[in-house]
């Protein structure tokens, strides 16, 4: 695809997505929403991990109000259902690891949609923002459901209601990210992260997004089962016979993704 929202590069197994609109603070339109989940659905197929960020001070500032004629003539139901579903399953469902690199501002979806990958790591000047109340709006693009599953029901609903700035180091403090890293080591860090999982067993990694993801759903006796059925999978890698073999050995497991 020709990209007309994005940059997109494949290095060493790591897939970087740039959210390119740094004029408009990366805000997500209807191309940029359709362009995210095809580059991400397709870095899944021949990439390890797969790295969002943003371009220049911003890493997303949510839905483009003025990507219509007028805001009060948004369908948001449709909006949220055709363009926003699509591409928040294609980073949830995708086959390898997923960082959000937040290298500035996200607020309202765009925060929603750092918090739909795996991992979230953001430099310690970003914020997290659900702006939605400011407008008369309930927190969409999944913002409902990742939030109290990340920082409990109290965190999620004071940042609901109130639309307060979360900072990065708060957001890593309430278990809402991963990590919260020195704006000096922002870059660095995340590509020291991304190198590892691309190094990792890709197969192992696959299995541990559904198991824990699929726990939220699930009762212990059935996530047990699941855990199991997983498990065994694992144990049939090469991934599996090369990590053990380099453990006995005590060397660095040389990890081919399968």
């Amino acid at each position: 695809m020709d990209y007309q929202t994005l940059s997109c590069t494949l290095d060493n197994g790591v897939a970087t997505i740039t959210l390119n609109r740094p004029d408009k603070m990366n805000a997500l339109s209807t191309q940029m929403r359709a362009e995210i989940a095809y580059a991400v659905s397709e870095a899944g197929k021949t990439a390890r991990v797969v790295v969002l960020t943003g371009a220049g001070r911003a890493f997303c500032s949510g839905q483009d109000l003025g990507d219509r004629v007028s805001a009060a003539n948004l369908d948001l139901e449709r909006t949220l259902r055709d363009e926003y579903a699509p591409m928040l399953r294609a980073i949830v469902d995708c086959p390898v690891p997923t960082i959000a690199a937040v290298n500035g501002a996200a607020a309202g979806a765009g925060a929603n949609l750092a918090l739909a990958a795996d991992v979230v790591i953001a430099a310690q000047s970003a914020y997290f923002l659900q702006a939605f109340a400011r407008i008369g709006l309930i927190p969409d693009a999944g913002g409902t459901y990742v939030l109290p599953r990340t920082m409990g029901t109290a965190k999620a609903m004071g940042a609901a209601l109130f639309a307060d700035k979360i900072t990065a180091q708060q957001a890593d403090d309430w278990g809402m990210i991963w990590e919260a890293v020195p704006d000096a080591e922002f870059d660095a860090h995340w590509k020291a992260r991304a190198a590892h999982l691309a190094q990792g067993p890709t197969a192992a990694y696959a299995a541990i997004k559904k198991v824990i993801r699929g726990s939220w759903d699930n009762s212990m006796e059935d996530q047990l089962t699941f855990e199991a059925k997983q498990q065994g999978n694992c144990g049939k890698s090469r991934d599996f016979k090369e990590g053990v073999l380099a453990f006995t050995e005590k060397r660095p497991a040389r990890f081919e993704g399968r």
